[in-house]
């Protein structure tokens, strides 16, 4: 009896093992999804990404203070929001082109909500609802770190046609 014991320890202690060295996610995401999430027409749904660094909540953006970047169009509350957001736009655009982080972290995509986000190191992040976000925050870290190697697999399609040519509100080219 003790032997099976033993025996069984030793296969469950194999597994765990085998399960360790395997890779995490396996990507699912076949067909290519935009680089930004742009399922509304706007990135982020048209809320403000600034505003959660600074107002601490989701703030929607306003149609006459926007700015396009990778080809995808963000609106700000403010001229200042809008003018941070061009000076540093991977800082302030949320992790993951604006999908759903828990998604990203198992290999695939899904729509992010505006509100089921997180700041987390000093970047954005948004979950497609509830559940996901819950899930996610469970084991944050972990997810942060499987999201950070899944997103550069996913096979993405860029927005822009000519990034040179990409414009503000104001109609001004910006790089």
């Amino acid at each position: 009896m003790m032997n099976k014991i033993g025996q069984l320890f030793a296969v469950v202690a194999c597994g765990l093992i085998a399960a360790c060295a395997t890779p995490p996610v396996r990507i699912s995401q076949e067909k290519p999804v935009d680089e930004i999430n742009n399922r509304q027409g706007l990135a982020l749904r048209g809320y403000d990404p600034v505003a959660y660094f600074t107002e601490k909540k989701p703030t929607p953006g306003r149609a006459d203070i926007s700015y396009s970047w990778k080809g995808a169009t963000y609106r700000f509350a403010t001229a200042e929001h809008r003018d941070s957001f061009a000076a540093s736009p991977e800082h302030y655009a949320p992790q993951f082109g604006g999908y759903c982080a828990f998604a990203v972290s198992l290999g695939t995509t899904a729509d992010g909500d505006p509100f089921q986000w997180a700041v987390d190191s000093d970047r954005l992040f948004v979950n497609n609802n509830a559940i996901a976000a819950k899930l996610w925050n469970q084991s944050r870290s972990k997810n942060i770190r499987l999201g950070t190697t899944n997103w550069p697999l996913i096979p993405k399609q860029s927005l822009s046609v000519n990034p040179a040519l990409e414009r503000d509100d104001a109609g001004t080219t910006v790089p």
